[in-house]
């Protein structure tokens, strides 16, 4: 790898990749989701416009990041395993995206440093606590790490349920996927708190509409 994907400069997260994230995740995905699978949102209104804060979301399918930047209409820097950034394709559009690579085992200082750069600018960050795809809800291994995050950086946590984006029940004209955003968890000492508190409303966001049922 030529370069560390793992730290990122506040002036990447400039127009010219912002324009190029809009164009993919709103336009080009968010599009075809509501033609195809019926995308609709909900609590949008909870959405912060002129604060930095880490948006947090249950993990279902790969499509969940272009989803969850479509739907709350932000900027949104998403930290990725390292390991996509290992693959040549995945690296070349991840970067047009502005994410950036982190190790799932800890938070790096680089990761911490990119992490108070992106804060500097208009976007937010985004993260998946379960890690890796849970289809079944699994909230069993979630990662501190994220209310460490919060708690450094000082920031609210957004959470948002994914419902009905497993690639299996992704039926076009058939299926139906709904992005549910709650209020924003404010940040506190008590980091055990704030996930408890996440998981809560993300149990609230999704309760009854797993799997894709309405």
């Amino acid at each position: 790898m030529t370069k560390n994907y793992t730290k990122r400069n506040p002036k990447e997260y400039n127009a010219a990749r912002g324009f190029f994230q809009w164009l993919t995740c709103r336009v080009v995905y968010g599009t075809y989701y509501r033609i195809a699978c019926g995308l609709k949102i909900t609590g949008r209104e909870n959405v912060p416009r002129d604060k930095f804060f880490i948006v947090a979301s249950n993990h279902v399918s790969a499509i969940d990041p272009f989803l969850v930047i479509d739907a709350i209409g932000r900027h949104t820097a998403y930290m990725a395993k390292q390991e996509l950034f290992e693959q040549p394709v995945a690296r070349f559009f991840l970067n047009l995206l502005g994410a950036f690579a982190v190790n799932r085992g800890k938070l790096g200082v680089s990761t911490i440093k990119t992490a108070h750069g992106i804060k500097q600018t208009n976007w937010v960050l985004g993260l998946f606590p379960q890690g890796t795809r849970e289809v079944n809800g699994n909230m069993e291994n979630i990662s501190r790490g994220f209310a460490g995050l919060a708690k450094t950086l000082k920031c609210d946590i957004l959470p948002v349920g994914i419902v009905g984006a497993i690639k299996k029940d992704r039926k076009p004209f058939e299926s139906h996927i709904k992005i549910n955003i709650g209020e924003p968890i404010p940040y506190m000492e008590d980091t055990r708190e704030m996930i408890n508190i996440w998981k809560e409303k993300i149990a609230q966001l999704t309760v009854g509409e797993a799997n894709g049922k309405d």
